[in-house]
């Protein structure tokens, strides 16, 4: 299994140095006085997200993270080495939950976050820090303060502005490689897309958007059946969603309720987002049944669906130009709203 977006992990940051107890004692000098330095302070546990990354992968075989130990504190007033910092890389979307897998941490969604999830033990105090005109000689100091130790859970949620839904087997795979360079596992059987598949889609120089290609949907996907809705998180940072439709089946409108129904039963706002109906495989048909299954899709989900041929191309570009659009708009309404200008005498 070579895609993992979810998993378990416990980190532990390092504990602080003890502090030291030590008094100078040199030839000639007979009221040397403590000097005793201070413990280093324990290491960090850091995540932050790295390009490159698209899976949990690593996380498979190492689950235990733990900071280093800060060095103990050491005589003539020397302070102890801190402890080296453990750094978690992740690939951009991923979210970090408690051990409960509900409250969420941080969602680190933008490229060179860097974010502390543990902070390592300050270090104790030597005996220096505890002379006093009463107290010349103290003969006590500070242990390190222990390491903050947390199970947490890592959940990936892919960066798209394009998702492919659709039942099984309804081009989506074929789709992808028509339209960008990745090359999905493409077969003439259900369920070949086992794991979520990006593509860079470029239509120009200044026109280029992800697009994200999930598991097939079924009825009663939100109940388990089938592979499910857990890749579902994944098209829910998209802008819009391209509905992809076989166009022999002979009941498109039963096809396009069903994943419409699932998507609703997952919730997370993907039944409000911007849909964009394309029925698939045009080129297997003639003019006429066509026409008739196209009709009956417009009068189902209200809007002119696009005809779309992964293998011929045809209607392809119009589809990719329209979520192109969408995508856009989107992007603008995200931008902040310009300042209202003053005016000044």
């Amino acid at each position: 299994m070579k895609f993992l977006d979810q998993c378990r992990v416990h980190i532990r940051s390092g504990d602080g140095g003890a502090g030291c107890v030590s008094f100078r004692r040199e030839k000639f000098i007979e009221y040397g006085g403590p000097d005793g330095g201070d413990g280093g302070r324990g290491g960090d546990v850091w995540i932050e997200t790295a390009d490159g990354l698209n899976t949990l992968i690593d996380y498979r075989y190492h689950q235990h993270f733990k900071g280093k130990t800060g060095q103990h504190g050491m005589g003539r007033d020397r302070h102890g080495a801190n402890g080296e910092d453990v750094v978690l890389r992740v690939p951009v979307g991923c979210l970090v939950f408690d051990e409960d897998g509900e409250t969420l941490i941080v969602d680190l969604d933008q490229p060179d976050m860097r974010v502390r999830l543990a902070k390592g033990g300050n270090g104790g105090f030597g005996n220096t820090h505890f002379k006093s005109p009463t107290n010349q000689a103290p003969r006590h100091a500070n242990p390190g303060l222990a390491g903050e130790e947390r199970t947490i859970w890592l959940r990936l949620k892919l960066i798209a502005d394009v998702g492919l839904v659709g039942l099984p087997n309804a081009g989506k795979s074929t789709l992808l490689a028509a339209v960008s360079a990745a090359r999905p596992k493409i077969a003439d059987y259900p369920f070949t897309t086992l794991n979520p598949n990006l593509g860079m889609v470029d239509l120009s120089a200044n026109e280029r958007f992800v697009l994200a290609d999930i598991p097939g949907l079924i009825e009663g996907a939100s109940e388990g059946a089938g592979l499910g809705t857990r890749f579902l998180g994944h098209v829910e940072r998209t802008a819009v969603l391209v509905h992809l439709i076989d166009a022999t089946d002979e009941n498109v409108v039963r096809a396009w309720r069903t994943v419409r129904d699932e998507l609703a039963a997952y919730g997370a706002g993907l039944s409000d987002k911007p849909e964009l109906v394309a029925l698939n495989k045009i080129d297997a048909l003639d003019p006429a049944v066509r026409e008739e299954r196209r009709a009956a899709l417009e009068a189902a989900c209200g809007a002119a669906p696009l005809l779309v041929s992964g293998v011929s191309g045809e209607g392809v570009t119009a589809l990719m130009r329209a979520a192109w659009q969408r995508v856009t708009a989107a992007r603008a309404a995200a931008l902040p709203a310009p300042e209202p200008e003053t005016w000044r005498p």
